[in-house]
């Protein structure tokens, strides 16, 4: 396993980032950028997401999210994809003393459809490994407990693979998960933005309403959808975040 360069900033909230399978740390660098730009420090991990099954991979990221938990402040967990998968599975295992929110984008809580139609074939899992075939709604022995935490759920409603997107996900759907599935039990809050799957953690509403959630512990009422801020919605939302940055670091 291989960790991205952390910003460790002992006086500051944490926020540790789990990318999906078979990603990297880089799909969710933009994501980063604007967390530790809002006064959050991070740690971006890389971890063998294709190589293990999930509880495994959760044992693995342990260390070092060990080793960043020892700040003295929250800890919050971002996740994208199966990434949100590892976070409950780690946390199930491992919860932190000063557990914050936890934020997952397109994660596949209720499995996904996709992971279904493929998972028979030698390809996917030879590529998807272990991990992938947990992916499938099928129900599971070892699932998953009920989250106990404040957890906010951010879900696409954008496919750009037609094929999944129309003919084999429930609608709305970001082209991998449906946004009932992304949805889980005992969670705070949810939103759905325009955007696809791989394209969740680059999304500008996205980000600036994880930032709102990891902050507030809940969503700003608004998304893509809402058209009275048109083109200037990231604008609009990042000028809040930033203003209430500010007026939390104001002596």
């Amino acid at each position: 396993m291989r960790k991205a360069p952390e910003s460790s900033d002992a006086r500051c909230p944490g926020v540790v980032l789990l990318h999906g399978i078979a990603r990297g740390s880089s799909s969710l660098r933009k994501l980063e950028q604007a967390i530790r730009a809002a006064g959050f420090a991070t740690l971006n991990i890389d971890y063998a997401s294709r190589t293990k099954q999930i509880g495994a991979l959760a044992d693995d990221i342990h260390p070092a999210i060990a080793r960043f938990a020892e700040r003295d402040a929250p800890l919050h967990f971002v996740a994208h994809s199966m990434g949100g998968l590892v976070a409950r599975a780690y946390l199930a295992k491992h919860r932190p003393d000063r557990l914050g929110g936890v934020v997952m984008l397109g994660t596949p809580n209720g499995g996904s459809e996709v992971a279904d139609l493929l998972s028979g074939s030698r390809l996917y899992r030879a590529f998807y490994g272990p991990a992938g075939l947990e992916l499938t709604t099928a129900p599971r022995p070892d699932s998953l407990p009920t989250v106990d935490y404040s957890v906010g759920v951010i879900a696409g409603n954008r496919f750009i693979d037609p094929v999944a997107g129309i003919f084999v996900l429930p609608k709305p759907n970001d082209g991998r998960v449906s946004v009932q599935s992304a949805m889980l039990a005992g969670m705070a809050d949810h939103i759905v933005v325009n955007a696809s799957h791989t394209g969740l953690p680059r999304d500008g509403i996205a980000i600036a309403q994880t930032i709102t959630f990891l902050r507030e512990g809940h969503f700003w009422p608004f998304t893509h959808e809402s058209k009275w801020l048109g083109s200037r919605a990231f604008d609009v939302m990042s000028a809040m975040v930033l203003t209430a940055t500010r007026k939390r670091t104001l002596p």
